[in-house]
């Protein structure tokens, strides 16, 4: 009966210091709600980043000049979503976007999405466009990366969709071509 006490009450001391430690991390850690300049619900974005130390960004992008230019989100130490903001004369090309321009805006597996505007989307990210008048030319893309999923990994391709169809538009409302 003694033994059974202690292992009991080793157990219980175990699960309390698993429960304080638990708690200790800041799982209020919100993504921000402007991401590259694009109001954007957390919630849908939650669904893509993994919880870090805080969030920050490095944005190169000058939307009034309509410079080609990435900005990427951090969690901690390690990129959770890297954004490519493209101007350019004439209409994207998608299908190359996606597949064969390298580390900038390759997107794994990509499929055309039905959208009110141009999209593919892969396992591992995005590649979107529209019209869009600029100082560049007349439209405007968008590649979003995520470092962190697996190129096979078919587990995210639903919440990639829900983010690109949310933050595209919004992006495009924000630089006045919607």
């Amino acid at each position: 009966m003694k033994d059974y006490v202690q292992a009991t009450l080793l157990s219980l001391i175990y699960l309390s210091l698993a429960a304080v430690t638990v708690s200790c991390v800041d799982s209020s850690q919100s993504p921000p709600q402007v991401i590259c300049g694009t109001r954007v619900n957390p919630d849908i974005t939650r669904r893509l980043t993994v919880p870090g130390s805080g969030y920050r960004e490095f944005d190169r992008v000058d939307r009034s000049a309509a410079i080609s230019a990435p900005c990427t989100l951090m969690s901690g130490n390690h990129p959770v979503l890297r954004l490519h903001f493209w101007w350019a004369d004439g209409p994207a090309n998608l299908r190359y976007m996606a597949e064969e321009t390298g580390s900038v805006s390759h997107v794994t597996s990509a499929r055309k999405v039905n959208a009110s505007y141009e999209v593919l989307v892969g396992t591992d990210g995005a590649v979107a466009a529209a019209q869009c008048k600029s100082r560049k030319g007349d439209h405007f893309a968008l590649t979003l990366q995520l470092p962190q999923v697996k190129p096979g990994d078919n587990s995210h391709r639903k919440d990639i969709e829900t983010f690109i169809r949310a933050y595209f538009p919004a992006t495009v409302k924000t630089l006045g071509c919607a």
